[in-house]
């Protein structure tokens, strides 16, 4: 499945979810585990706009991704080198502490 099918696919199958809900969801997701009875119908109360079913698509829906990834199937970000990175955070960091011991207050 090319990607440009793969995502209108999951769209097109799949309700809007809200950062909060997704945050719900995960929660839920950890407390009620597979084993546990009416999973479904548990998560998608403790979601709450959300049927068992939506629900259950969600969680297929995030197991698709998972697999992609850990496919290779989606690229990983291009965050630069490391060393460039981790210059820019030390002289951050230095810049900030120079200026917390300068800035003590009137004396």
């Amino acid at each position: 499945m090319s990607s440009s099918s793969y995502q209108a696919s999951r769209s097109s199958s799949s309700s809007t979810w809200t950062p909060r809900e997704n945050k719900q969801f995960e929660k839920a997701l950890a407390l009620f585990d597979k084993d546990t009875p009416d999973r479904w119908q548990n998560i998608a109360k403790a979601v709450g706009d959300k049927s068992a079913e939506e629900v259950k698509r969600h969680y297929q829906i995030l197991l698709e991704d998972l697999s992609h990834i850990e496919s290779g199937h989606v690229p990983l970000p291009n965050y630069g080198s490391f060393n460039t990175n981790e210059e820019q955070r030390s002289s951050g960091v230095k810049c900030q502490t120079t200026m917390s011991l300068n800035s003590t207050g009137p004396h």
